[in-house]
């Protein structure tokens, strides 16, 4: 079993979405490299190369491939059928991890047993606060 599985759902998204898996790849860069993380990205049939720019330069991520746009939820829900991960992430493309945040988050739920779910300081493009 991996510790965490990363979900995130693409629709011609290209640039937000390259941006986003260097962001993860950059925060968890040993997990990674060990196996524990894995990392899926759900295309409902993109039309801007979201697809091959994920196959050419993310190897570590599975791509599921929609023909059609399937919807956020169950996109979702592709993806969480094959999640191994003691933890789910939904993450959309349009974020970028921070340093070690994705760590942070995995530290708490395994100091926190009785937690059922929690989520990150939400930070604006320009870093002020974005209340969530």
């Amino acid at each position: 079993m991996k510790k965490l599985s990363i979900i995130i759902i693409s629709w011609n998204t290209k640039a937000l979405l390259v941006e986003c898996l260097e962001s993860v790849e950059s925060g968890l860069h040993e997990w990674i490299q060990r196996g524990v993380v894995e990392t899926f990205v759900v295309d409902n049939a993109s039309r801007d190369d979201s697809v091959a720019a994920v196959r050419s330069r993310f190897p570590w991520v599975t791509l599921i491939e929609n023909t059609g746009n399937v919807g956020f939820a169950a996109a979702n829900n592709q993806a969480i059928e094959r999640s191994t991960g003691e933890y789910v992430l939904l993450l959309n493309p349009d974020t970028r991890v921070i340093g070690d945040a994705l760590q942070q988050l995995v530290d708490f739920l395994d100091a926190h047993p009785e937690a059922g779910a929690n989520g990150a300081r939400l930070l604006n493009a320009d870093g002020t606060l974005q209340p969530s």
